[in-house]
């Protein structure tokens, strides 16, 4: 996912974007409102972490801005000030929660994932990578006009793949996200899987999409 963070205080937003990053987020950052509003036009993000202090266009203006064009990505506005009319004040504006300074990375990072849970549910249910699709509410995939016929683990790997194309999946994270484990079982269990999956959506085709970065993990992303 790609979140962009609006955050004038430097040494926040450094903070913010480490946290992030950590969590397989990608991470973009700007440190006032208007520039906040230009990269939303030529760029989409899943979620917007918003100050509400910013130099020159404020954080409520820009969240007002935002939903008077339609744009419906989630808003974790943050503040200095924790008053609770300051806090209906950003809510009426079109937030969908609201963080006071000074706060733990954790809880912000936890805020963030069930916003984009919640605003997953209501986006579109179609992954594109390539010409790779994935309905994930019918759970069908396809490449090019070529159908493909997943298992349930090799659906739930897809999908996690996709979610995080452009980024490199180490082994452990997919056992942790795939397989629900907190531990290394010691097998080639993944490998297997991968090399299921490459089977199905790479097989037959000159472009190849799912990469093993040697000494690092898995890759699926568009060819450059």
């Amino acid at each position: 996912m790609r979140i962009l963070v609006v955050e004038d205080e430097h040494k926040t937003a450094s903070f913010i974007r480490k946290a992030l990053q950590t969590e397989g987020l990608i991470v973009e950052v700007c440190p006032d409102g208007e520039a906040a509003l230009a990269q939303c036009q030529t760029t989409r993000f899943d979620a917007l972490v918003l100050d509400i202090m910013l130099p020159g266009r404020d954080g409520l203006s820009v969240l007002r801005e935002l939903r008077l064009q339609g744009r419906q990505l989630p808003v974790l506005l943050l503040s200095a000030r924790g008053e609770v009319n300051e806090r209906v004040a950003g809510l009426n504006a079109g937030a969908d929660d609201y963080l006071p300074k000074p706060f733990e990375l954790a809880e912000l990072v936890a805020r963030l994932r069930a916003l984009t849970r919640r605003g997953n549910e209501s986006q579109t249910t179609i992954l594109c990578v390539a010409d790779l699709q994935l309905d994930t509410h019918t759970r069908q995939a396809r490449r090019g006009r070529v159908e493909i016929q997943l298992t349930a683990r090799e659906y739930r790997l897809l999908e996690f793949l996709m979610r995080s194309a452009g980024i490199i999946c180490a082994r452990m994270t997919l056992i942790e996200k795939v397989w629900d484990y907190d531990f290394d079982p010691g097998t080639n269990l993944v490998d297997v899987y991968i090399r299921r999956l490459r089977e199905k959506i790479d097989a037959g085709f000159e472009v190849k999409l799912l990469h093993t970065v040697r000494g690092a993990g898995y890759l699926l992303k568009e060819p450059t």
